[in-house]
């Protein structure tokens, strides 16, 4: 077939090329030239996706990816996967709406559509399905068929990928349904079909809200204890040893990417919205979750306090720009609200990231009029003379590829999120 991706991100990109190894003719559209252009060139930004995969399906013409409009033209299956982000508290769907009113204009009888982006329940067929029908004239389950599979993208996780994790599918009707689960059925191991979009859409966000509020848990533990003089994470170690009724989670700086600080307000929306109720556990997720950083900030104010130093002109070196160890995903970082805490309050904030790319992953603050997250961070290595000439050392987070023992050896005082270090210099979260 004929396979249009719409979004090359971290869940377009590894969809495309999937796509084109089995077999399908794919083009991945994409509105940011920049990315079509290293896309073209070769260059992968995104980690799951090596350049040696994407390399020869470019060779052979199986995989195209185009910032043109016009390339969208003669799909018989097309994928949207673009942002969703959240305004204000309230769901943007305005790539949803752009791709749909895109894809509307190419679509032809025999065509299938299916969702990827997370939304709240009910936006396939009360948003998607009118726009395709009003923008081609042909009518969904007669003339083309539309559905939605949540996407389950773990960016840098080298056990479980696209291929071996089961993929949830729907569509608007059983020959919707067969479609797409034909399709995906070529991509993965196993499919897990539902029996309506609504299911699957809130089958996504059931998931990331279950992440969501345990995380908040354990963030809430980790400064109780902290302040009652108990060790969380030994706690936590041993509650893990129990065999049965108990998930292990642990503590951080805070929740990025686009799963949990932005998924689980979805749902809470849409209850606000349809019900009138609100949703306590997201909200209080939220708030626990989202002051993390804040929460980062004073345990480092008060670390160097301790050791006669304040925030103000102190050198502070973070470890860490991704919100996740092994990637270069900055979406919704806490490290950005640390970064900016810290020069806010007068510090010199120096950060070591070697997965996150300034402009691929964060705003590029050299793009006129646009100031990326870290535009007042020096960028720098982690080199021993680095780590000596800080007063602080804040590991955000904990790639396996910055050297744990120089940082022992060489910080005078460590600030560790994720408990990586040991030791006389270092305090853990």
């Amino acid at each position: 077939m004929r396979v249009l991706i719409a979004g090359q991100g971290y869940v377009g990109l590894p969809l495309a090329v999937r796509a084109a190894e089995v077999g399908h003719q794919v083009v991945g559209y994409d509105i940011d030239p920049r990315r079509i252009e290293r896309l073209a060139r070769g260059e992968s930004y995104v980690e799951d996706i090596p350049a040696e995969r994407l390399r020869p399906l470019l060779a052979t013409g199986a995989y195209r990816p185009s910032a043109d409009p016009r390339a969208v033209a003669g799909f018989d299956f097309a994928v949207i996967t673009v942002p969703t982000p959240l305004r204000d508290g309230a769901p943007d769907l305005s790539y949803i709406e752009s791709s749909a009113k895109l894809l509307a204009g190419h679509l032809r009888p025999g065509a299938t559509v299916v969702l990827e982006s997370t939304t709240y329940p009910g936006t396939t067929e009360e948003l998607l399905t009118p726009l395709l029908e009003k923008g081609s004239g042909l009518s969904a389950g007669l003339d083309f068929q539309v559905g939605y599979s949540p996407e389950r993208i773990d960016p840098g996780n080298p056990l479980w990928r696209l291929e071996n994790t089961p993929k949830v599918v729907s569509g608007l009707g059983a020959e919707a349904l067969r479609a797409v689960d034909d399709f995906y059925r070529q991509l993965v191991e196993r499919t897990v079909p539902v029996s309506s979009c609504k299911e699957a859409e809130l089958t996504k966000l059931l998931e990331n809200t279950f992440r969501h509020v345990n995380i908040a848990l354990v963030n809430e533990l980790a400064m109780f204890a902290h302040d009652l003089g108990i060790d969380v994470w030994e706690a936590i170690d041993a509650a893990a040893t129990k065999p049965f009724g108990f998930l292990r989670f642990n503590p951080g700086p805070g929740v990025g990417g686009h799963c949990l600080p932005i998924d689980p307000s979805y749902l809470s929306w849409r209850v606000e919205r349809a019900l009138g109720h609100s949703f306590r556990f997201v909200e209080l997720a939220n708030d626990v979750n989202s002051h993390m950083p804040d929460y980062v900030v004073r345990r480092l104010a008060e670390g160097l306090n301790e050791r006669k130093r304040s925030v103000n002109g102190s050198r502070i070196l973070l470890l860490g720009l991704a919100y996740k160890k092994n990637t270069g995903d900055a979406r919704e970082t806490p490290a950005a609200r640390v970064a900016e805490l810290l020069t806010r309050m007068g510090a010199e904030v120096r950060a070591a990231d070697p997965h996150v790319v300034t402009g691929v992953h964060v705003g590029d603050p050299a793009v006129p009029g646009q100031r990326g997250p870290f535009s007042r961070v020096v960028r720098v290595t982690a080199t021993p003379q680095e780590l000596a000439a800080a007063d602080a050392v804040v590991l955000l987070a904990d790639h396996d590829d910055f050297d744990y023992p120089a940082i022992g050896a060489h910080a005078r005082y460590v600030l560790d999120c994720r408990r990586r270090l040991s030791g006389a210099t270092v305090e853990v979260l």
